[in-house]
C-alpha cells in the first residue's frame, strides 16, 4: 500500500505522507519519499510536503530499528541519505508540519526551506536521549542549521520537545498557524518560491548547504558505529 500522494498543480508538486498511523519511515516510506523529490525535481518548481492530520512523522519505524543492529543501520543510512537530498533538493521545498514531529521526524522537517506548524497539542523535537540513544551528528548538523543558537543545546542534549509555539521561537518552523489554515498558507508560500529563478535557487541552496552535506557524508559510517555499536 502507498503511503505517498503525488500530484502536480500548475508546477507546484504537492506531496502527501499519509500510512494511516504515525508516519513511520519505514524502508518503503523512504524509497517512495525518495521518488517524489525525484520527480518533483524533473517536472515541478517548487514542492510541498504535507503530512497526515495530527502527525507529520515519528520518525524511524520502530519494528526495523528493534530487528537487530543490520536492520537498524541499514534503515539509518538509508533514512540518513533521504534527508540530505531533501536539505540539498534544488527546488523550493515548504514542509506543512501538520502535527507530531520526533526524531527523524523532526529533522525531515527541518530540511525544508519555509516550515509551517500547525497550533495544537502537537510534540516537535529531538527525544533521542531521553530514550537512551546518542543524537547522530546528521541531527546536530540540521539543527546547527536551523534551531537558533540560544535553543541549540535544549533541542539536541537536553532532548527539549516544544509544542509549536515554542518550536517556532526555538526555530523548528518559521511561522505557526491554525490547522484548518496550515495548507492553504503552505500552498500559497510553494507558490511564491516557485516564482524565484529555479537556476539561481539551485546553486544558492548547493552553495549554502553544500559543507553540511560533506561533513555529514564524511562521517556517517563513523556516527552509525557510535550509534550501534557491534553486539
Amino acid at each position: 500500500m502507498s503511503v505517498i500522494d503525488y500530484r502536480l498543480e500548475d508546477q507546484l508538486a504537492i506531496v502527501r505522507f499519509d500510512d494511516g498511523k504515525a508516519n513511520a519511515l519505514s524502508h518503503a516510506a523512504l524509497a517512495e519519499l525518495d521518488a517524489a523529490y525525484h520527480r518533483a525535481e524533473k517536472e515541478a518548481r517548487a514542492m510541498l510536503l504535507v503530512g497526515r492530520a495530527g502527525r507529520f512523522s515519528a520518525g524511524f519505524d520502530l519494528q526495523e530499528m528493534m530487528g537487530g543492529a543490520d536492520r537498524a543501520g541499514a534503515l539509518v543510512t538509508r533514512g540518513a541519505e533521504l534527508l540530505l537530498r531533501a536539505y540539498l533538493a534544488p527546488l523550493p521545498v515548504v514542509v506543512a508540519c501538520t502535527g507530531h514531529a520526533l526524531a527523524a521526524g523532526a529533522l525531515l522537517l527541518l530540511t525544508g526551506d519555509y516550515r509551517l506548524g500547525a497550533r495544537g497539542s502537537f510534540k516537535i523535537g529531538l527525544n533521542e536521549v531521553q530514550i537512551g540513544l546518542p543524537v547522530p551528528v546528521l541531527a546536530m548538523e540540521l539543527a546547527r542549521d536551523r534551531i537558533h543558537p540560544m535553543h541549540l543545546t535544549a533541542a539536541t542534549l537536553f532532548a527539549t520537545v516544544n509544542d509549536p509555539d515554542k518550536a517556532l521561537a526555538a526555530g523548528w518552523v518559521d511561522e505557526v498557524v491554525e490547522e484548518a489554515e496550515l495548507e492553504g498558507r503552505a500552498t500559497a508560500k510553494a507558490r511564491r518560491l516557485a516564482e524565484l529563478s529555479k537556476d539561481a535557487y539551485a546553486k544558492t541552496k548547493v552553495a549554502l548547504r553544500e559543507r553540511t552535506v560533506h561533513y555529514v557524508r564524511e562521517n556517517l559510517a563513523r556516527d552509525l558505529e557510535r550509534l550501534m555499536p557491534p553486539g
